[in-house]
């Protein structure tokens, strides 16, 4: 996913020379993408399907810095308290929070049926959950449904994922309902966690949510470039490095 993201074709032999494993295992890789939709086989490699106002596919982005997401998950459960009502935000990092959660005292709105089903079986959580509509594939709650259930309660916290982080344009995601969902869950918390992998720090995605000040924390990891850890502390964030 990283080589396909810089480049538009990718070749088996070249993959299989950088990240040191045989041809083999590139070819299984770039066929279980294939099926994904986000390449198209060709002779001796595969072109990138993905264009600049998509995201990959969730099964896709799951497996991308797995531990790396684990210990944010960790890190941001670390900063709930017990009894905080707490509005959670959709994405592969937000549903390793709900997974650690899971034992906690905490009133959780869920912004995606994957974290609500992680928690349905909690014995502490109070599980509140908001109408819209469920966006396929990502099984995010979106549109004016959804806005309306989070403007009309308040949080003690947001957990908000992302698709892009950077100085220039703040906080960004690929669909446009869910940017408007995570503007709507921002302004209905008293205090924003972002909970992020550090390769979001070289992306900018479709829709802009917010900018840096909006933030009052982001947790990520040690890739972090530092000119971003920066920016995020000269607008008064506070960065957590796991």
């Amino acid at each position: 996913m990283n080589a396909l993201r810089a480049s538009d074709s990718v070749s088996v032999a070249e993959l299989a020379g950088r990240y040191g494993v045989s041809e083999m295992t590139i070819r299984r890789d770039l066929d279980e993408l294939a099926q994904q939709g986000v390449v198209r086989r060709v002779r001796g490699g595969a072109l990138s399907l993905l264009l600049r106002g998509e995201e990959p596919p969730f099964g896709v982005r799951e497996r991308e810095a797995v531990d790396a997401k684990r210990r944010i998950a960790a890190e941001v459960a670390a900063l709930l308290a017990d009894g905080e009502a707490i509005v959670l935000d959709g994405g592969t990092t937000t549903l390793e929070v709900a997974r650690i959660v899971h034992d906690r005292r905490l009133t959780v709105l869920p912004l995606a049926l994957r974290c609500a089903d992680e928690l349905a079986t909690a014995p502490r959580i109070k599980l509140v959950l908001p109408g819209g509509e469920v966006r396929p594939g990502e099984l995010n709650f979106t549109g004016p449904l959804t806005e309306a259930s989070l403007r009309s309660l308040r949080f003690d916290t947001a957990v908000i994922g992302c698709c892009g982080m950077s100085a220039e344009h703040g906080v960004t995601a690929h669909d446009l309902e869910d940017v408007a969902v995570k503007q709507a869950a921002i302004a209905s918390a008293r205090r924003v966690i972002v909970a992020c992998d550090s390769g979001k720090f070289t992306r900018t995605a479709f829709g802009a949510v917010c900018s840096y000040d909006k933030l009052d924390v982001v947790v990520t990891d040690i890739g972090i470039p530092s000119d971003q850890h920066d920016a995020l502390t000269g607008a008064g964030v506070t960065v957590r490095v796991t």
